[in-house]
């Protein structure tokens, strides 16, 4: 089954057995994939890697206004958005862990024979495809100048 359908069918199951924060969440997804179906100048299915694209982004807003709420006070929007965060995460693929990252950044420093704070583009470049979807690109981003500046 197609990732949209997925995310079509729990819908619907959520709104059956009343899950308002799931159903809402849902549809909140659902609606920014349809937003990126008709952007552009034609409208356009999107593949699966895409829609995870799409959820990925989802994810990052909600973990994002988790922490401007969090800094505000507003602990009961706060609780929401990681709430909703935690229904996204739920479609997408197991997060990397830290030293995985580190893993694969120092095959493709290595692979690249990159050294210096001046090769960050180029480690970049081999890296996020291998990372995509799997872990956040500021963290990817980070790992590798950590590296960079050690060699």
């Amino acid at each position: 089954m197609a990732l949209k359908e997925q995310l079509r069918a729990d819908l619907t199951a959520a709104m059956k057995s009343r899950d308002e924060l799931r159903a809402a969440t849902l549809r909140m997804v659902l609606t920014a994939v349809t937003n990126e179906e008709v952007a552009g100048k034609k409208a356009r299915e999107l593949s699966d890697d895409e829609v995870l694209r799409v959820l990925t982004r989802e994810a990052k807003k909600r973990r994002e206004s988790h922490e401007a709420y969090s800094d505000a006070g507003r602990t009961d929007l706060a609780e929401r958005e990681l709430a909703e965060h935690d229904v996204i995460e739920g479609y997408l693929p197991q997060q990397l862990s830290d030293g995985e990252i580190a893993a694969l950044v120092s095959a493709a420093i290595a692979e690249t024979g990159a050294s210096g704070p001046q090769a960050m583009g180029q480690v970049m470049k081999v890296v996020q495809p291998r990372v995509a979807g799997r872990a956040d690109g500021a963290k990817v981003a980070a790992e590798v100048r950590t590296q960079l500046a050690g060699s």
